[in-house]
């Protein structure tokens, strides 16, 4: 709503700056953290949104998920083919999921087992989700793609994010690749870089550092941060803050935005 300064009216007729009304919408990992506060955000922008997870917790309707392991061949298949049943195709794919199991310990710990689960996790679902998918949208001419990376592509901690970070460096090299074949045919594809994201992950993470050091939530975080070599803004980045720059992205505001990288690292990363 705004007011019409001269006449001093209100004016309900005014479009919202940002809108996804009618678009079709699938967010991988969409039941917590950042995954959840951007299906939360699509859904009240007006989107038909389908997110994906092994298991559903009970807050989120049935009407929006559809229950894959995204880390295998066949999980990414059904939910594709959910995708086709449920939504009738899709606009707009954001590749939320992501993360780590990796021991401590760094190279010398990492085995072939690991390494082939940390790219089943970071970079394969969404090969596999793309290949399924994007077809249809080139053919119509129109499109989004996010893929979510990690600013541990550029920082990783040697220690204990190796094979993470490499697999999230593959999936922003596949991106940017993807997005030379396909913006020139309508569809856009762009990346997104978050750093430390305060989910309840990372709290109860925070939480046991802190344990460990006889001190509060606050010390755990400040730990955090320091092992990131410094957040400038003093905090981790919040999940409604990623949710708001992948839905500007995914919008038709950012229509001549594709084959880029956007950091929300609060700074972390000294240079981009």
């Amino acid at each position: 709503m705004t007011v019409d300064v001269e006449r001093g009216n209100l004016d309900n007729s005014i479009a919202p700056f940002l809108s996804l009304q009618g678009k079709r919408a699938l967010i991988t990992s969409g039941t917590r953290g950042a995954g959840a506060a951007t299906v939360a955000l699509f859904r009240e922008l007006g989107a038909d949104v389908l997110t994906a997870a092994r298991t559903r917790p009970a807050g989120l309707s049935e009407s929006v998920f559809v229950a894959a392991d995204l880390t295998s061949s066949d999980g990414c298949a059904a939910l594709a083919t959910a995708v086709e049943e449920r939504l009738g195709g899709v606009d707009i794919i954001v590749h939320m999921l992501g993360g780590s199991s990796a021991p401590a310990g760094g190279f010398e710990s990492l085995s072939d087992e690991i390494w082939r689960q940390e790219l089943d996790l970071n970079l394969m679902p969404a090969v596999r989700l793309d290949r399924a998918l994007v077809p249809a949208m080139v053919a119509r001419g129109r499109g989004v793609i996010i893929h979510v990376t990690s600013i541990q592509r550029q920082l990783p901690l040697p220690d204990a994010t190796t094979a993470y970070a490499a697999a999230k460096a593959a999936l922003s090299t596949y991106s940017k690749s993807l997005s030379k074949q396909v913006s020139p045919k309508g569809v856009r594809v762009v990346r997104v870089s978050p750093g430390w994201i305060e989910t309840e992950a990372s709290v109860d993470l925070a939480t046991r550092l802190a344990a460990e050091h006889g001190g509060d939530v606050e010390l755990g975080k400040r730990m955090i941060m320091e092992s990131l070599g410094g957040i400038p803004i003093g905090r981790p980045s919040m999940p409604d803050e990623v949710a708001s720059l992948i839905a500007f992205l995914a919008s038709d505001r950012a229509g001549s935005i594709t084959g880029t990288e956007y950091l929300i690292d609060g700074g972390t990363v000294p240079t981009a």
